[in-house]
């Protein structure tokens, strides 16, 4: 059982699993991780999945998970029945009419629908992945020089379940530079897998890059594969300026994470996140959504 904290009821909620049953069965039993070391992490399990949900014949697994997971599909720019594969419904596009993008420059955004941890003042070579598990930023991306800007800052860990709107934005104006890609394997990262996995994101496939955001510094953006994600997509020309909530790009089926990473003194993370990842909690927020403010900025 997942519990998360929804910020707008103030309350505990659990979290309908996609595939529950299956993910307990494959990190707790030891038929499950046998076949999750051999067959189910690797990179031809999420492709033959990902060739599936491309054919029209999974267009059929839209109906039910629309209503299993009461997806609010007014949110979006089409129907459930519009949608010609079940990819092209897990990548679904926002109604613009439905976006709400906090305007004020000084306000930090989610670049994404998701559950978020927030750590403050953090040590890049002991990031936290849950209790008792961590995993170095150098590790992750595999650069030491970069890693090092990072000491002292603030660490966002955006998981977006399959359940979830799969887009991912930019949280200011800016320039981005060009996708670095680092190969890896395909664990699920619900918290079920975290628990088992040590260094999961630094054992997944990953791209990060450098956005040279125009009010928080140079913001360290790391988009994170697992299980069945057939695909990172990056939707955005490097080097070009973008605009506040403009797409970054999107993933393919499959449960999946952003991860933020800040330098020190730039951003103040709203108290509800950080007194909530405190308590070992993750926080609901939604694409455009106020997370914290620019340091000496105040609101």
């Amino acid at each position: 059982m997942i519990r998360f904290y929804n910020r707008k009821t103030r309350q505990y909620e659990t979290e309908n699993v996609a595939g529950c049953s299956f993910l307990k069965w494959i990190y707790y039993s030891n038929i499950g991780m046998g076949m999750l070391h051999f067959f189910i992490k690797r990179k031809i399990a999420s492709q033959i999945y990902g060739l599936y949900c491309n054919l029209s014949i999974s267009k059929r697994m839209i109906y039910d998970f629309v209503e299993k997971f009461n997806i609010d599909m007014s949110r979006f720019e089409l129907q459930k029945e519009e949608y010609r594969t079940f990819n092209d419904f897990f990548s679904r596009r926002l109604n613009n009419e439905k976006i709400n993008i906090e305007k004020d420059d000084n306000i930090l955004i989610s670049p994404c629908d998701s559950k978020v941890l927030a750590y403050q003042n953090i040590d890049k070579d002991m990031l936290i992945q849950v209790k008792g598990m961590t995993y170095s930023l150098s590790n992750l991306i595999k650069n030491q020089e970069i890693a090092k800007q990072y000491q002292g800052g603030t660490c966002l860990v955006f998981r977006l379940c399959p359940t979830d709107y799969h887009r991912f934005h930019f949280i200011d104006e800016g320039i981005c530079e060009k996708t670095n890609f680092i190969k890896g394997f395909y664990y699920s990262v619900n918290p079920i897998a975290l628990e088992k996995i040590e260094r999961i994101f630094c054992e997944n496939k990953r791209q990060w890059c450098i956005f040279h955001s125009k009010n928080f510094s140079d913001v360290l953006y790391v988009e994170i594969g697992a299980t069945f994600v057939g695909s990172i997509i990056q939707t955005y020309t490097p080097n070009l300026k973008v605009s506040r909530g403009d797409e970054k790009g999107y993933f393919k089926f499959g449960g999946s994470t952003v991860i933020l990473f800040f330098k020190k003194e730039i951003i103040e993370v709203d108290e509800d996140i950080i007194k909530q990842t405190q308590k070992g909690f993750e926080t609901s927020v939604f694409m455009g959504e106020r997370i914290g403010i620019k340091k000496n900025n105040r609101g």
